[in-house]
């Protein structure tokens, strides 16, 4: 009965029967999209006013704080020149740094591929305009080689002076 099992789990994971591109790699990609995502929203919430405002704030009582609460109570002292806060700081900005230059590389890449699409876009449009100058200039040649009104007047009635002449001379009896 064990072995039934394992085959079916098998069958589950074997890649064989899975589309190309659906294995480990979705899921590593999705990883990738997950952090780049967070990565971004970390960035944009870091070159807010708010995240400015709230950063003094915390600076601001954490050095009041342990500068005028009694020795006992503080836990980052003076006298240690606010070491934990300068390591905390530190940290934030040794994670801070790689985030957004993550988050600028994801944007990068919508740009690029923002710029390629308008070039393609920009590159059928310029055929589209160029298809259609070539389709109305044939049309004006043709148009200048069609016959105007006036001419076809003029065309009919020769040809009606023409016949009648015929007639009058078969009336006439002469060839």
């Amino acid at each position: 009965m064990a072995a039934p099992l394992r085959q079916r789990q098998r069958r589950e994971v074997d890649p064989l029967e899975e589309p190309k591109g659906l294995g480990r790699r979705r899921q590593s990609r999705t990883r990738r999209d997950v952090f780049g995502r967070f990565s971004e929203s970390f960035a944009r919430a870091m070159g807010t006013s708010w995240f400015l405002v709230g950063m003094t704030v915390f600076v601001v009582v954490w050095l009041v704080w342990n500068s005028l609460t009694p020795q006992s109570l503080q836990f980052d002292p003076r006298a240690t020149n606010f070491t934990l806060l300068t390591l905390i700081l530190s940290l934030q900005a040794s994670y801070a740094a790689p985030l957004i230059l993550l988050a600028q590389n994801r944007q990068d890449d919508r740009d690029r591929v923002q710029v390629e699409q308008d070039r393609q876009q920009a590159q059928r449009n310029l055929d589209d305009t160029e298809y259609l100058a070539r389709e109305i200039v044939a049309l004006r040649l043709l148009v200048r080689d069609m016959a105007s009104k006036d001419f076809v007047r003029t065309e009919l009635r020769a040809l009606l002076e023409e016949l009648d002449r015929r007639e009058a001379d078969r009336a006439a009896g002469t060839p």
